[in-house]
This record gives structure tokens, C-alpha cells and sequence, in this order.
């Protein structure tokens, strides 16, 4: 009996070397190096944001993150959002060009 569990023993030290010794050498899985203390992987263009911009971000994990769907949920309506108030905005100032053409030749006779 106590052959056996000297046996499990050793077995179990064999194991957990290996299984460290295999951690150091192989990693984590990691495809990338961890990015760099207070640097973000998050870009946007400086002007003119879109709503596939917006579709295009994405934020770093952290190990107490954010709820992924919540974010893409929010994300995804505010691209909607953008998109409308773009559209909005370009046709009232094609409004807006349509009437100074109207108005500009009847004020030079």
C-alpha cells in the first residue's frame, strides 16, 4: 500500500513538472504579443466617423471586461443612429444649395 502511493506520488510531481515545463515552452496560445501598458487597439478615423467605422472597432479584453453583447448592441445602434443623422444632414444641404441656386438668379436681374 504504501508502495502504491509513493508511486502516485512521484507520478503526480512527473506530471506537474511536464505540465509546467510544456506551459514555458509552448505558451499561452497567444497568436500576438500583449500589447503594451495604456496603449488600445481601438482606432477611429479623426472626422467623419461612419457606421461601418463603428463596426470595425473593437475594444481590448480585460480580465474584469465588458459584456461583449451589450457593447456590440450599443455599437451597432449608434452606427445606425450616425448613419441616419449623415443622411439627414447631406439632404438638408442639398436643400439648402437647391434654394441659393433658385434665389441667386432671381436677385441678379
Amino acid at each position: 500500500m504504501t508502495t502504491a502511493l509513493i508511486y502516485l506520488v512521484v507520478m503526480l510531481l512527473v506530471a506537474a513538472v511536464v505540465f509546467l515545463l510544456a506551459a514555458v515552452v509552448f505558451g499561452r496560445g497567444e497568436e500576438l504579443a500583449p500589447l503594451p501598458p495604456g496603449s488600445s487597439p481601438t482606432r477611429l478615423p479623426a472626422e467623419d466617423i461612419t457606421g461601418e467605422d463603428l463596426a470595425e472597432v473593437r475594444f481590448q479584453l480585460v480580465l474584469r471586461g465588458y459584456k461583449m453583447s451589450e457593447v456590440d448592441w450599443v455599437m451597432r445602434r449608434l452606427g445606425v443612429e450616425l448613419d441616419e443623422l449623415r443622411a439627414r444632414v447631406a439632404e438638408l444641404e442639398q436643400r439648402e444649395r437647391d434654394r441659393e441656386r433658385e434665389s441667386s438668379p432671381e436677385a441678379s436681374p
